[in-house]
């Protein structure tokens, strides 16, 4: 998980999250995921697109590349946000959130985490370089 996060967190600055909207996909970017306890959030709003799509299809397809290296991960996205203490942390993150929004006091303030993780790791060429469950 760990390796995981710091390609996501450190290594780029967008990574792209892929839904089911109907029956056709889409894919928008997304960033600032975060750490609390043990687990990998992401932060949206409730009234986005993303959201209402992940309700109905919580399998969702997260990837990233890093100008040498790429990151697929597969995984299911958990709606949190009746924890206040990770919602807390992101706030505590990400020094813009409060600005856009991001406040315990707004319920359409969302977090999510990854569960039933699939990640692999690839080079330029798409060769596997690690892969990692979670």
């Amino acid at each position: 998980m760990n390796e995981t996060f710091k390609f996501l967190k450190e290594n780029t600055q967008v990574n792209f999250l892929a839904t089911i909207d109907g029956n056709k996909p889409s894919l928008r970017p997304f960033g600032d995921p975060f750490l609390y306890d043990g687990k990998i959030y992401v932060i949206t709003n409730k009234k986005k697109n993303v959201s209402k799509q992940i309700a109905l299809n919580n399998n969702v397809c997260i990837v990233a590349y890093d100008d040498e290296n790429w990151i697929r991960i597969n995984c299911q996205l958990i709606d949190d946000s009746d924890n206040v203490v990770a919602k807390k942390k992101a706030i505590q993150e990400y020094d813009w959130a409060e600005a856009a929004g991001y406040t315990l006091d707004n319920p359409d303030f969302q977090i999510l985490y990854l569960s039933n993780v699939s990640a692999v790791l690839h080079d330029e060429e798409g060769h596997q370089i690690h892969a990692y469950t979670f």
